[in-house]
């Protein structure tokens, strides 16, 4: 299987397919670096399939004409007259789909025990190897380090997908979270802070319903989202039923409502929960009715877990990812102590997220891997395992990618210009290798990634990032 590029007005210069990734990060500095659009220069894609985010299933591609960064034809419209043509010719078993949403994409790990940092050496080039264009990362541990390396992707300093920042958790899951010192001024000036350093949505988590109460007013005050991870009701923690009620616009984890009651931990609820209970019928129709997203995470749980092997065997050797030193000191603590708790939520998880599909909620669903790693398994890799939980739990896999794809772009209300491969919007493509639609686990095998209208390498992109991951040695540690 090759790829084949041209390149030259209109595409009279026939390149071998050996050249295709000097060709795709000529110009770059380093590692596929976003390269400044060019009026005069465009790209098209010709060949395979596409699946646009609409309709049932792959079509025949017709042809993607890309011009400064976006996506400008899906009918192998020729571009102006002297414009620098590339074309990327596919082959009949490659599949194109939009980039990837993750809205849940803990950059965070914790290695040694220590607590949580955000990594940033190498998660950037995972996650884009992946696929994905597109991160949420739904609470930062270094809320400034996230900053700045979102900042120095956007510049074209270095490669790494879209990160949506979040800012600081708010609420207990923050260090140093002191519920009595903040008052509605204070928080609300927090976040207008935060709001002028580009963060794009926010996460609660450990939150009372009170300081929830003005995250919400406050973010909506900027236009911006909420999410959060939140519990039953129990000691002073909040039902996602009342964050509904309050204008949360998305819930991780856990649904919530009367199936979990206030007398105890959503954790204690869940485990006992079925499908067709009352409670969660109903709970199911206020997502419904109030347009609220669910973030599932199912295979979050599943780690802790017994580790189903089929969604959580290794397609890649992703410990490779780690430093020599780290990698020593992660394998020590090795192996993890089974969550049998956790093992139980990743079951019932299965059958009450194919309920809410079934009832209609597939368009309310987005994708989450939310897994701080501990240095077995990293979260780029991750989302395919998400992806594949989700269509063991009887989402077809033509939704699941609606689901890792528009339905993220709806939820961080940026569907104007991402997650559809459509007229006008940003050109974030994912060519894999087979066809997901008839086996999800396809997505594995990206061949290349497209974003901003910028093609990548994955093999670049993880050579790039192998070994990178954690103390290089016992002084680095203290870092760690």
């Amino acid at each position: 299987m090759t790829n084949r590029w041209k390149a030259g007005r209109y595409a009279t210069l026939l390149l071998p397919a050996a050249l295709v990734l000097s060709l795709a990060f000529a110009g770059c500095s380093g590692v596929g670096a976003d390269r400044s659009p060019d009026a005069d220069r465009y790209t098209l894609v010709t060949g395979g399939w596409v699946f646009t985010g609409e309709g049932d299933g792959f079509v025949r591609n017709q042809g993607i004409l890309i011009g400064d960064s976006v996506i400008l034809a899906l009918d192998g419209t020729a571009p102006p007259d002297g414009a620098v043509l590339e074309t990327l010719e596919l082959d009949d078993d490659e599949y194109v789909i939009p980039g990837l949403f993750d809205l849940h994409a803990h950059y965070a790990v914790d290695l040694l025990g220590n607590g949580r940092v955000d990594e940033t050496r190498a998660y950037p080039q995972i996650f884009l190897a992946n696929g994905v264009t597109s991160t949420f990362p739904a609470g930062e541990v270094n809320p400034e380090r996230m900053r700045d390396t979102r900042i120095a992707i956007d510049r074209g300093e270095r490669p790494g997908p879209r990160i949506f920042n979040s800012g600081p958790y708010y609420g207990r899951a923050r260090e140093g979270w002191d519920p009595e010192a903040i008052t509605r001024d204070s928080l609300r000036a927090e976040v207008a802070y935060w709001v002028s350093q580009g963060v794009k949505g926010f996460k609660a988590k450990g939150i009372g319903p009170e300081h929830l109460q003005w995250l919400i007013e406050a973010a909506h005050e900027h236009g911006l989202t909420v999410t959060g991870h939140l519990d039953s009701g129990f000691r002073g923690s909040v039902n996602p039923l009342d964050a509904i009620r309050m204008g949360i616009d998305r819930i991780e984890h856990f649904m919530g409502g009367d199936a979990m009651p206030n007398t105890r931990s959503a954790y204690d609820s869940f485990v006992g929960m079925t499908p067709d209970m009352p409670e969660f019928q109903q709970i199911i129709n206020v997502f419904k009715t109030e347009g609220v997203f669910y973030d599932a995470t199912r295979s979050a749980y599943g780690y802790y877990g017994k580790r189903e092997p089929e969604v959580f065997e290794y397609f890649v050797p992703e410990m490779d990812y780690l430093t020599p030193h780290a990698r020593s000191l992660v394998e020590a603590r090795l192996p993890r102590r089974v969550s049998d708790r956790f093992e139980q939520i990743y079951w019932v998880k299965r059958d009450l997220i194919g309920e809410f599909y079934r009832q209609g909620g597939g368009e309310w669903i987005t994708l989450g891997t939310d897994h701080p790693s501990w240095g077995e398994f990293f979260s780029g890799f991750g989302v395919h395992r998400e992806m594949h939980a989700l269509n063991k739990s009887g989402i077809p896999p033509v939704d699941v990618l609606r689901i890792a794809t528009i339905n993220g772009a709806r939820a961080l209300r940026v569907d104007d210009r991402l997650g559809s491969i459509d007229v006008g919007k940003l050109a974030d493509l994912v060519v894999l290798s087979g066809n997901p639609v008839e086996d999800i686990r396809n997505t594995r095998h990206v061949r290349l990634v497209m974003k901003n209208g910028v093609v990548y390498s994955p093999e670049e992109l993880l050579a790039s990032a192998r070994g990178k991951i954690g103390p290089i040695d016992a002084a680095d540690e203290m870092n760690w």
